[in-house]
């Protein structure tokens, strides 16, 4: 039954290499009742893991441990999957302009503005 409920629950992705913030970012994800898939800091372990399966939204790092992070945004872009950028690489007009449905913040970002975007990523999901 337990497998179930997991299973029921949405499934965000969480690309971070920073791994205080990749925890604090996996930890708020959790809090608000969402599965987490990762953290990852490499985009490439990250293309993997969402040609396995598509998440129900992402949370993404722009500069990875391995690069930037734009094949995976376009790769979830075509797939329909809402995401929000959490960068201090990129501004949030940078990042619109590239990916007008995407919401972005620079970091650091208040943990309710984090929270309000994650909630319009998962009403986009549905």
């Amino acid at each position: 039954m337990a497998s179930q409920a997991i299973s029921n629950q949405p499934r965000v992705l969480v690309v971070e290499d920073e791994f205080i913030v990749a925890l604090d970012l996996s930890e708020t994800v959790r809090d608000m009742g969402f599965r987490v898939e990762g953290p990852y800091a490499n985009t490439d372990h990250a293309l993997i893991s969402v040609d396995q399966e598509l998440p129900d939204f992402a949370i993404l790092d722009v500069q990875t441990a391995d690069g930037e992070v734009f094949p995976l945004a376009d790769a979830l872009t075509d797939a329909g999957v809402p995401i929000i950028f959490h960068s201090g690489h990129a501004t949030p007009k940078e990042l619109r302009e590239r990916y007008p449905e995407a919401m972005a913040a620079s970091k650091p970002c208040p943990p309710s503005d984090l929270i309000a975007m994650i909630t319009k990523a998962e009403e986009r999901a549905h």
